[in-house]
């Protein structure tokens, strides 16, 4: 039982995280996309309502547990990815901040690999994937 309350909340954080990510996204979808034009990077505006779109499938995985190893797989590079882009070593000199928020993202990484490995659990978890279909 506590293993099963467990793994369902862990599986409400990631939801939860990635839910909040992207609501933030579509109320200002301006915001973020300046915030992705400024560390670089073409088309921000199509970027960031890809962004919005990809974390609200996620939270949608980790929800209903329907492809949830991959889910957290393709979440970790994302984390990953945001990590370098916008917390990463050219940002450290003049914030230290950014360095903690650098370090955070893989600790999210940890979570998420664990979770790709383990699972959705046994209840509350529709039984689809393509790389682990737990039976």
């Amino acid at each position: 039982m506590g293993k099963t309350a467990a793994i369902l909340v862990a599986r409400l954080i990631f939801a939860g995280l990635f839910t909040m990510a992207a609501a933030f996204k579509f109320m200002g979808m301006q915001d973020t996309a300046g915030y992705i034009a400024s560390a670089g990077f073409p088309f921000p505006l199509f970027l960031a309502w890809i962004a919005a779109f990809f974390e609200v499938a996620l939270a949608l995985a980790f929800l209903t547990g329907a492809f949830f190893s991959e889910a957290a797989l393709l979440a970790g590079m994302y984390v990953i990815f945001l990590a370098f882009a916008f917390h990463g070593p050219s940002h450290w000199e003049g914030n230290q901040s950014e360095f903690g928020f650098f370090v955070d993202h893989f600790t999210f990484l940890a979570g998420l690999l664990y979770a790709a490995v383990h699972g959705p659990g046994s209840m509350l978890a529709v039984r689809q994937g393509i790389i682990w279909q737990r039976g």
